[in-house]
């Protein structure tokens, strides 16, 4: 008779000690969190760390890892600016640990064949999880349909052009009217853009793009997808909201199947910034005056504004130096989100509870992925230990991202991460990146 021998595979174990932790409740623990394979499996205290790879947390703080629900990786075809590998090690400093990424690439993603080559590549390059948009143009409905798995729709209703550009509202109100799948918008009026930009078309000063771009072609666009989305119940969100206004009629008329981002730039920077920065800080939608920044605080603290997204879409700097209007626009923004937002939380704009709930637990929830966004046994172990009590500079030298450069460069930042755990593994550890790891393509549930 023949004896088959079984073999056990070994479970990996991660012990996380003496952190104070961000449990769902809002509230903080001091003590541990035992990881088991890729999922978290006891919070407590004096855990046994047993054959545990332990991570000493003391001073510093265990949050969820950050979701990032709109990024510009640039690949496929603009590798040159970024590509996954790079964006996904700047994730990874950043405390992000999942993103979603944009379909303006090159091809573009419209279809079911260049959205698996993305998760293709994702799935070769990125040391965090993943996922992506699927693109509409006026006439991919069907694949808007069936293409599968995508976060959601991505409409450019303005500051586009080629196909991605869905600017008539016969072509939206196509896209609205069939299936269910959330739809997310760039909302700005490219008829209004593209007569203002006419009219100004001599200037040359950077700050010329926020009143090109002005509060009220934001407005507009906004107006008219909310229009869709109510006559249609259909899921929308609307992407970098920058205005007061937009934020104002959120706060009087935003049905519960409707969400709204908000970007750490449109919050904490605004037009004063164009005279040190220039074409830097030049982006779709522009950033406003310090009354929009006001007004998109309040919303967000009320919850009109659901959650964060960084926008992070970078470009080099010899393309920003190209002079107004030849300059593109975008900034990268990954690496720097949670500790801008957690410097906030220190000068007493918010709490750290706050800014967890919004750069992860309202991203998950929005976005229907399951198992992301808290600290509880059998969610998955994405995870960020950051430090509360020290400040370091933005530094050019330390940035990360291909670009090579960031527009919060020499701001004294609070919170920034220590280490990233990724399903249960660490990918990056004070300063030092594990390139070894690779995150998931992540779930999104009907």
């Amino acid at each position: 008779m023949m004896i088959e021998a079984l073999t056990q595979t070994r479970v990996m174990v991660l012990l996380i000690q003496n952190a104070s932790i961000l449990l769902p409740s809002g509230e903080f623990f001091l003590g541990d969190v035992r990881v088991e394979d890729d999922r978290i499996a006891e919070v407590g205290s004096n855990l046994d760390s047993t054959n545990a790879q332990v991570i000493d947390a003391t001073g510093l703080t265990l949050l969820p890892g950050v979701i990032d629900p709109q990024v510009h990786f640039r690949e496929p075809g603009l590798e040159y600016k970024e590509d996954l590998f790079t964006a996904s090690c700047a994730c990874a400093r950043g405390g992000v640990t999942s993103f979603l990424e944009m379909p303006n690439t090159k091809p573009l993603t419209t279809n079911q064949e260049a959205l698996d080559d993305k998760l293709r590549r994702a799935s070769e390059k990125c040391l965090v999880n993943y996922g992506f948009f699927i693109g509409a143009t006026p006439a991919n409905q069907s694949d808007l349909l069936t293409a599968n798995p995508a976060c959601g729709i991505k409409i450019f209703m303005g500051s586009m052009h080629g196909d991605l550009l869905v600017d008539e509202e016969s072509a939206l109100d196509a896209i609205f009217s069939k299936g269910d799948r959330l739809i997310a918008v760039h909302a700005e009026d490219q008829a209004r853009i593209r007569e203002r930009r006419a009219q100004y078309a001599e200037v040359t000063d950077p700050a010329i793009h926020s009143v090109i771009q002005d509060n009220q072609a934001a407005l507009n666009a906004t107006q008219l997808a909310l229009k869709l989305s109510k006559k249609y119940h259909r899921r929308l969100h609307i992407l970098h909201m920058s205005t007061a206004e937009e934020a104002e009629l959120m706060m009087r008329d935003k049905p519960e199947w409707v969400t709204a981002e908000v970007t750490p730039q449109h919050l904490v920077l605004n037009t004063s910034a164009y005279e040190k920065l220039g074409a830097l800080v030049q982006m779709n939608p522009p950033i406003r005056s310090p009354h929009d920044n006001e007004v998109l605080w309040e919303a967000l603290r009320n919850g009109a504004i659901d959650f964060i997204a960084t926008d992070h879409a970078p470009h080099t700097l010899e393309e920003k130096a190209k002079g107004y209007p030849n300059t593109p626009s975008g900034m990268p923004g990954v690496e720097t989100s949670l500790a801008v937002m957690l410097t906030q939380a220190a000068q007493g704009r918010c709490t750290v509870a706050q800014v967890s709930n919004w750069m992860s637990t309202a991203v998950a929830k929005a976005y229907r992925i399951p198992n992301k966004g808290l600290i509880e046994p059998g969610y998955d172990a994405d995870l960020v230990l950051v430090d509360l009590n020290h400040t370091h500079p933005v530094l050019r030298e330390e940035v990360v991202a291909k670009c090579g450069w960031n527009p919060f460069e020499g701001w004294e930042l609070t919170g920034w991460a220590q280490v990233t755990i990724v399903g249960g593994k660490v990918v990056y550890d004070r300063g030092k990146l594990n390139t070894e790891v690779r995150g998931r393509a992540l779930r999104f549930d009907a």
